[in-house]
């Protein structure tokens, strides 16, 4: 069954008008919603956690995720492209680590919003 609707028309312009004026315009909503996308994937949730606890190569991400490195390679390309996680070398290995706290946050409310 649908959402229910009004039984009469009436356009309440003065609330439209009001939050058409603080609607973001709409390349912002959609990048927010390819933000919220990334989110969409269980693996890339279970990579974020291993990089709340610590700064991680391919190696060790796959380890702890019984994954291969090149699927866990492939996970950390989509989270870096939204710029959720960010890479350094040292020698011949390249350490991962959470871009910033904004990470722990958004998941921290979405874990808050599931669990009411």
């Amino acid at each position: 069954m649908g959402a229910e609707c009004c039984e009469q028309i009436f356009i309440h312009e003065e609330l439209v008008e009001k939050v058409n004026k603080e609607m973001p315009k709409e390349e912002e909503l959609y990048d927010l919603a390819e933000l919220f996308k990334v989110f969409g994937d269980s693996t890339r949730i279970r990579i974020l956690f291993v990089l709340f606890e610590a700064e991680v190569c391919v190696c060790d991400l796959a380890e702890v995720l019984h994954m291969t490195q090149s699927a866990v390679s492939h996970q950390l390309k989509i989270l870096k492209q939204a710029k959720l996680v960010s890479a350094r070398r040292e020698g011949k290995s390249v350490f991962y680590a959470l871009a910033d706290d904004h990470v722990r946050t958004i998941i921290a409310q979405g874990r808050e919003h599931i669990e009411e």
